[in-house]
């Protein structure tokens, strides 16, 4: 059995900041020495393929699994039979190589620990952290979210929230008190 990742999730409603943070806090990790891999999940059919490439070839004649591989980088496209259900979040991870942290961007109904993200301009204004133990910190451009019970940041306040993030998840020294 492989060793567990550490991992955040970063949650919230449409066009709340969620990618936006999850580019920043992983260049800030890594900026500080740390090896992150993502996870991001799709609500609907996505494709990081392009029609006509060998590889989307392989694929649309039965492929179930297509590999792409060169010297930078490689990628594994798996193919789903259409009444699959999707794989839960713990069997992604079970696939990552080993790195100090996993950023993930949505699952937020998944009971790892996150980050909620809010926006004021955001359609949906329902607050993730009110019915949802597994929030620890709050991203916020909302005045009123400073009186919440949990640590609250601004959205640009990306080296705090890293901070906080390495803390949390065991990868710095907590502070003293």
């Amino acid at each position: 059995m492989t060793e567990p990742h550490r991992i955040i999730g970063i949650v919230g409603w449409k066009n709340s900041g969620k990618t936006r943070m999850v580019a920043a806090l992983v260049r800030e990790l890594t900026a500080r020495g740390r090896t992150v891999s993502t996870v991001k999940h799709a609500h609907h059919s996505f494709d990081i393929d392009r029609e006509g490439a060998d590889s989307w070839q392989h694929r649309q004649a039965g492929a179930r699994e297509v590999a792409v591989v060169s010297a930078r980088r490689w990628a594994l496209m798996h193919e789903s039979a259409p009444d699959a259900p999707e794989p839960p979040l713990s069997a992604i991870l079970d696939r990552l190589s080993p790195c100090d942290i996993v950023i993930v961007e949505g699952y937020k109904r998944d009971r790892h620990d996150k980050i909620e993200v809010r926006r004021s301009v955001t359609a949906d204004t329902d607050r993730l952290a009110e019915s949802d133990d597994t929030v620890v910190a709050i991203v916020s451009d909302e005045p009123d979210s400073v009186g919440e019970a949990l640590p609250v940041f601004g959205h640009d306040a990306i080296g705090e929230i890293a901070d906080f993030v390495e803390r949390h998840v065991g990868l710095a020294k907590p502070e003293l008190s």
